[in-house]
């Protein structure tokens, strides 16, 4: 090293000039510069952030993630770690693809509107309407009837776990007369000898209404097809009304007109178990919006209702006006009006063979 005071050049160990004798001070050592890299974590993140706009969200939670915990080693490593920008892509990008994937998926996949509902209400009536003309053909050309020739339409049946339709119906043995039978436990013979399950006598949009289960009434000695009715109080497990089978205009396929509604949603003029049935004198075909839209099913927020024809298919009808001739299914030709009618009440029965009368049954308030 050379000496500050003489200029002479001394060995690099040396601390006293060989010449001057000066105090020699060795020159500073350069300290050593960190080794920067960029984060692999960081690079990861923005990788999986770019890719969650291509796969639909799927990569978009990692990429979160990853990248938050990038941005904290980053922080932590004194200035060892660089790539916060590839971080910062990792963490913005998969919220925004998660918010525009919900703003177009949500819609699709919420079957609380409409028109799910109605498909999947439409669905089962057609399912239905196949089931009975299959039984139509078993059976001479007639369309499901419980009880006996001259049973009485009743909300209940006499028994519906009874080991014979006798005790069932509470027909006579002799001669076969009277009884009683519910809306319900005619439809329930498609459960009984088509083999149809009872998830599809329900309307999702039907509230009050859960799939029908001997089990819940202690029922587990029987099967499905020992039984008579959807349990003690049908109405809560059955969403359809049925064109009145009792009486003497009951359907059949080879004497009853095709465009003859035979099925449809709840009837908006019969109490539903968790509805009370609309105030008729609301009803105006021909008034405004609100006041047509009082004739359709509960079922569809009045926006119409499926309905099952006899020549087994299906429409969503936006008015309830849609069987021969313009009648209303939901009530009865009273001799006046008859895209209007009269409002059922238990009993009712249709005015002629073309007098589509769609019921169901009132729920039973005093059975458990």
């Amino acid at each position: 090293m050379h000496c500050p005071k003489c200029g002479k050049e001394n060995p690099d160990d040396a601390q006293i000039c060989q010449s001057c004798s000066a105090l020699l001070t060795p020159a500073p050592v350069a300290a050593e510069r960190p080794i920067v890299k960029t984060s692999d974590l960081a690079i990861a993140a923005l990788v999986l952030g770019i890719l969650s706009v291509f796969t639909c969200g799927i990569t978009a939670i990692p990429a979160l993630i990853l990248g938050i915990i990038s941005l904290v080693q980053i922080e932590k490593s004194g200035g060892r770690l660089t790539g916060r920008g590839f971080a910062v892509v990792g963490i913005v990008v998969p919220p925004v693809v998660l918010f525009f994937m919900m703003g177009i998926l949500l819609p699709a996949l919420n079957w609380h509107s409409p028109i799910p509902l109605r498909v999947v209400c439409g669905t089962n009536l057609s399912q239905i309407g196949k089931a009975m003309l299959l039984y139509a053909c078993d059976n001479e050309d007639q369309l499901p009837r419980a009880g006996g020739e001259s049973s009485i339409w009743q909300p209940g049946i006499n028994d519906w776990q009874a080991d014979n339709r006798f005790e069932a119906f509470g027909i006579n043995r002799t001669d076969g007369s009277g009884g009683q039978a519910s809306i319900s436990s005619s439809l329930y013979l498609l459960v009984k000898y088509m083999e149809m399950g009872p998830k599809q006598f329900m309307c999702k949009g039907d509230s009050g209404v859960t799939e029908f289960r001997p089990d819940k009434y202690g029922v587990r000695d029987k099967c499905l097809i020992d039984l008579w009715d959807f349990g003690p109080n049908p109405s809560k497990h059955c969403s359809y009304t049925y064109h009145m089978p009792y009486g003497p205009y009951a359907l059949s396929v080879e004497s009853s007109q095709p465009g003859m509604a035979i099925a449809a949603d709840r009837n908006p003029w019969i109490d539903t178990p968790a509805v009370k049935a609309r105030d008729f004198s609301l009803f105006k075909w021909d008034g405004d919006i609100e006041q047509q839209k009082a004739g359709n099913a509960i079922a569809h927020k009045g926006g119409g209702q499926n309905v099952l024809f006899l020549d087994s298919h299906v429409s969503f009808e936006k008015r309830p006006f849609c069987g021969v001739k313009d009648d209303n299914i939901y009530t009865y030709w009273n001799g006046e009006d008859i895209q209007r009618g009269a409002a059922p009440t238990l009993g009712s029965q249709p005015a002629d063979i073309l007098d589509s009368l769609l019921v169901h049954d009132p729920p039973l308030t005093d059975r458990k």
